[in-house]
């Protein structure tokens, strides 16, 4: 999983793979990608298959191979889609914790997941903005109430 994110690392700093230059040798990039490792908690399993990982550690390296980009812009799509509430309690934390000072853009229908995270929300029905305000405006919303519970809000 290390060389998954490395690979990131690697392409940011516009590295090639050259066969007299071992990428074990690379001291600058072989910190950046245990860093990286770290920020997501997943130091522990750096040497471990992807495919070996729980879903919810999946989840994390891939936000570690979003953070190999050294981008100020992060999108998401979806990040805590099919996790038990532990988990999405953990991936909240590590998302804010990732993306402070940077700008988050995500598409989550776990609406507390949206509020915990978000300073503004946009709601799309049907591919249209129904309304974009903070979430304590949005959750009060009449209209996004009655396009999400189908039915006419008390």
């Amino acid at each position: 999983m290390f060389e998954n994110l490395r690979i990131g690392v690697l392409a940011r700093h516009r590295i090639r793979f050259d066969v007299f230059r071992p990428i074990s040798r690379m001291r600058r990039v072989n910190e950046e990608t245990a860093e990286i490792l770290s920020r997501v908690g997943l130091e522990a399993r750096s040497r471990d298959l992807a495919g070996d990982l729980t879903y919810s550690e999946q989840r994390a390296l891939e936000i570690g191979m979003t953070l190999t980009t050294g981008a100020d812009i992060i999108l998401l799509d979806e990040p805590t889609a099919g996790m038990s509430r532990e988990e999405t309690a953990q991936a909240v934390e590590l998302i804010r914790a990732v993306t402070e000072g940077k700008t988050l853009l995500m598409v989550e229908h776990d609406m507390s997941v949206v509020f915990s995270l978000c300073d503004r929300v946009s709601v799309l029905v049907y591919g249209s903005i129904l309304a974009t305000d903070t979430p304590a405006r949005i959750s009060a919303n009449r209209e996004v109430q009655e396009a999400y519970l189908g039915e006419e809000a008390a």
